[in-house]
């Protein structure tokens, strides 16, 4: 999948600066896919371009002014063409953690502990904005009833995916800490 993909997928909700996409990247999309501001900016240059997205610009009084992308109809058929293809095989886990955990009985076990414990709240952060996301999407309805009524159900089954990432990582963490703790006291008797 291009970041193109990604960027289509958050403008299917219509009209937004290249501010609010990267902020939506940060709030939604990044359960599944990440990108910095600069790479967002440069992908919608190359998606103008190739009359992927169009650009109108708002004056603002006392702020610089900003641009509005929105998708063509180009634009809406790439999107579908896209989502008719099959897709790729799925993503290898790439994870840094995880070479330290596997050298984890040669190395430093406090040093491994205090990673695990770190990605432990990073996740816990994660799922306190998934949660505070999930949320305003729902705006106090059922998920039964937010299902039957919204436009797009696309962005909540993908931030239903991120919740669960997201809680597995603690309960394997939980499970890591304290088999390593373990491991640790076992050095030491």
């Amino acid at each position: 999948m291009a970041l193109r993909h990604a960027l289509m997928a958050a403008l299917l909700r219509g009209e937004a600066s290249g501010y609010d996409l990267a902020k939506e990247f940060d709030a939604s999309v990044a359960n599944f896919w990440t990108a910095s501001p600069q790479q967002l900016y440069r992908e919608l240059e190359r998606m103008e371009g190739d009359g992927l997205i169009a650009a109108r610009v708002v004056e603002q009084q006392r702020r610089p002014n900003k641009r509005l992308f929105s998708l063509t109809e180009a634009g809406h058929e790439a999107v579908r063409a896209y989502v008719a293809q099959p897709p790729a095989k799925p993503t290898a886990i790439r994870d840094e953690l995880m070479v330290k955990v596997q050298c984890a009985d040669v190395g430093d076990l406090d040093a491994v502990r205090a990673a695990v414990a770190e990605r432990m709240e990073w996740s816990r952060a994660k799922l306190d904005r998934y949660e505070r996301l999930r949320q305003r999407m729902l705006a106090g309805r059922t998920e039964d009833a937010y299902f039957a009524e919204a436009d797009r159900i696309g962005p909540y089954l993908t931030l239903l995916r991120g919740i669960s990432f997201e809680q597995e990582n603690l309960r394997w963490s939980e499970l890591a800490l304290r088999r390593l703790a373990d491991r640790a006291a076992a050095r030491e008797a």
